[in-house]
């Protein structure tokens, strides 16, 4: 009840207080004074009741405002996602644009099965069997597979976004020379050699990098002459520069 009402109500209530003086002649004063009082109380009931309606008003309002808060920050969030979704779409385009030149360009390796070139997530892998690049126990680079891995390098060099990681693999035959204590040391020294030769026909040193992993990142069991072939081998990955270097960071 607003102000202008309260007014009214008096006015109504002063009017009954008068009429019931004119038409009953005579009202005692105690008689005049509950009547009052009742009114007093009627009165400040509904200030109450009108206090409380603008309170739960101020609170709805409150709540509203929250709600619409919540609402803009669920917007931006999903704007964000959306966002995100088109990035990844884009990668992963870019990602298969990439793999399906990069078969191109090696099409005829691939063919001969002298390498295969696989897509993980974002990355792009070149793996060599080891007896096209090397001897048995050696970590010096065969004739036949310069040819090779230079057309390899020529493929890798108009990716400017990409790191080059060059891995080396073996089985898992123990190996003992003064040169290479260990297939570790072999492993190590082959990836190397594939780096050192990249350089030498092109690649930026400082996309490329190398690592051994020995006989500790099998594809194949090594229980046979098979598995072991398959376990020999040179990974040549290009990896995106971002993700790299958060790789590096985290370390």
């Amino acid at each position: 009840m607003n102000k202008s009402r309260l007014q009214k109500f008096h006015v109504v209530v002063g009017g009954v207080i008068a009429a019931a003086l004119i038409t009953g002649g005579c009202v005692s004063k105690s008689e005049f004074e509950k009547l009052q009082a009742d009114k007093n109380q009627e009165i400040e009931a509904l200030a109450k009741e009108r206090a409380a309606l603008e309170q739960q008003t101020r609170d709805l309002q409150t709540q509203r405002a929250a709600l619409e808060k919540q609402q803009a920050a669920l917007r931006s969030e999903v704007d964000n996602l959306q966002r995100q979704k088109s990035q990844l779409e884009a990668a992963n385009q870019q990602t298969k644009s990439q793999y399906d030149g990069l078969v191109s360009n090696l099409n005829e390796e691939v063919k001969k099965g002298q390498l295969q070139v696989r897509q993980y997530k974002d990355m792009l892998t070149v793996e060599v069997a080891e007896q096209l690049f090397f001897d048995s126990g050696k970590a010096a680079l065969k004739d036949s597979g310069k040819e090779v891995l230079k057309k390899v390098g020529d493929a890798l060099k108009g990716y400017e976004d990409k790191i080059i990681r060059v891995v080396g693999h073996t089985d898992n035959v123990p190996i003992a020379t003064a040169q290479f204590p260990s297939n570790w040391e072999l492993s190590a020294a082959r990836a190397t050699t594939v780096v050192r030769f990249l350089q030498a026909n092109g690649v930026p040193p400082e996309r490329l990098t190398a690592s051994g992993r020995g006989e500790f990142s099998p594809i194949a069991p090594n229980d046979d002459a098979e598995g072991r072939r398959k376990n020999r081998r040179i990974e040549i990955t290009l990896i995106d520069k971002n993700l790299a270097q958060e790789v590096q960071e985290k370390r």
